[in-house]
């Protein structure tokens, strides 16, 4: 494939750049990301967002109070086929905030220069996914309002959590997680809510941001318990996104379900919660980065990043899929082999097929540079992995499920429109909170970029 001149030229000149754009300052980045908040005039684009994003959140609330009226009975579940839409959502919901840790906190620990303009937006998506995850399971226990007897309380009931079933593991590390997130957004997020109180103009914001900062005056002192405190964060948040998939991918590896009972998917969970993390990080990077002005301090090597790190997850991911095709015929087991072969060519065979050309085959365009650097093509093969990933889990939550090991219970699920409503609302829910934050705090982390503008101005005066 041959390039033009100017896709050449702009080639090279992706090669060569840095983390920023020449000419942007310290001083630049402070005032053009803090007046983003405060003197900004909100934007048509956003109003149009933010109206969208209440519609589907009115959509799932009246989703929720529908389930609520009337029971899980208006979902497609039914016997054997008892997990459905919920926890597939859930799984799909909690994967791609995996993505947002890995950059702002696995990515920290290795001092990754390019991190510093996307951490922010990564962390802020992590804590929206993981909201809308924490509901799925807890609507989907039927009895919801009895969500408490997944705690360890004490056993005067008689209904002591089983310690070693991996459904009790996955609630404790979802509720760790939770907290992690939520904190370590927050932590990351009192410099620069210190710097909006200072440069803010009109009375609540002052007195908003104020409270919000917590104190922060910037001392010494400040940054140095800072500076351990978000290392901590870091430190514990970069092994629990590998953790919480490893114990969600054990919650269907634990059951005695064909298809289901696999030792490769706790990395097979991790792998494809990256993929989809990545993804969901490359869509809300592309648009916002011209949306907001911020193309100085996110610049084409952070697109370029973004694409790799996609394209070498679904090559992990590929290969898991390879050894899910081939470890049922290499033990031999009827009831597997069943499975496999309903979903190669039963009717769940579309889907299958849309997850392996969606996950596996589109990313490899990015293998190409000219591509990767496309952005509406990028964004295009961003949603198609966030769309397969969706795919998937449906396939692993409902393709085992539908063909047991009792054939008289085979049973094809179809989802209802309150299961689409319910996927769709959630969806609302997390751009609902997304756009509060674009409006309401910086979407990039202005402290982080002092510094690594320093550092550079430091380095190059050598």
């Amino acid at each position: 494939m041959g390039a033009s001149p100017e896709a050449r030229q702009e080639l090279t000149r992706v090669a060569h750049m840095d983390v920023v754009e020449p000419g942007v300052t310290a001083l630049s980045v402070t005032v053009h990301v803090s007046d983003l908040v405060l003197e900004r005039r909100t934007p048509l684009w956003w109003w149009i967002g933010f109206g969208l994003s209440l519609g589907l959140l009115g959509l799932f609330v009246v989703a929720l109070g529908w389930l609520f009226i009337r029971g899980v009975g208006i979902w497609g579940i039914d016997w054997p086929v008892a997990w459905g839409f919920a926890i597939g959502n859930y799984v799909w919901w909690v994967g791609m905030a995996s993505g947002g840790t890995l950059i702002s906190a696995l990515f920290f620990l290795t001092r990754s220069e390019w991190r510093s303009a996307t951490s922010r937006l990564a962390e802020t998506m992590t804590v929206f996914c993981v909201a809308c995850a924490g509901i799925m399971p807890v609507i989907h226990l039927g009895r919801w309002w009895y969500f408490y007897w997944l705690f360890p309380y004490p056993n005067t009931m008689a209904l002591w959590p089983q310690f070693r079933s991996p459904l009790h593991w996955d609630f404790v590390a979802i509720l760790v997680y939770v907290a992690g997130s939520v904190l370590f957004w927050y932590v990351g997020l009192l410099p620069d809510l210190a710097t909006l109180r200072d440069r803010a103009r009109r009375r609540w914001q002052r007195v908003l941001y104020g409270l919000l900062a917590l104190g922060w005056q910037g001392s010494s002192r400040h940054w140095r318990q800072f500076k351990i405190l978000y290392g901590l964060f870091a430190a514990l948040m970069a092994p629990l996104v590998c953790s919480i998939h490893s114990i969600v991918g054990l919650d269907f590896a634990g059951g005695l379900t064909p298809g289901w009972h696999e030792t490769q998917f706790p990395p097979y969970f991790v792998f494809g919660a990256a993929l989809s993390g990545f993804a969901v990080v490359l869509m809300l990077v592309i648009p916002l980065r011209r949306a907001l002005d911020l193309t100085g301090v996110i610049t084409l090597r952070h697109v370029d990043v973004l694409a790799r790190l996609m394209l070498t997850t679904s090559l992990l991911l590929s290969y898991c899929y390879l050894m899910e095709l081939f470890m049922p015929f290499y033990r031999g087991e009827g009831h597997e082999i069943t499975v496999v072969m309903s979903e190669l060519g039963g009717y769940y065979a579309p889907w299958y097929w849309a997850k392996i050309i969606l996950n596996g085959g589109v990313p490899q365009l990015l293998w190409i540079r000219p591509l990767r650097l496309n952005r509406p093509l990028l964004f295009l093969i961003a949603l198609c992995v966030v769309v397969g990933m969706w795919i998937e889990r449906y396939v692993i939550v409902v393709g085992g499920l539908h063909r047991n090991y009792t054939e008289s219970s085979w049973f094809v699920f179809m989802p209802t429109f309150w299961d689409w409503a319910t996927l769709a609302g959630s969806v609302g829910l997390f751009l609902t909170g997304f756009f509060l934050a674009l409006r309401f705090i910086p979407i990039v982390s202005m402290f982080e970029l002092r510094e690594l503008l320093h550092k550079k101005k430091t380095e190059s005066g050598r």
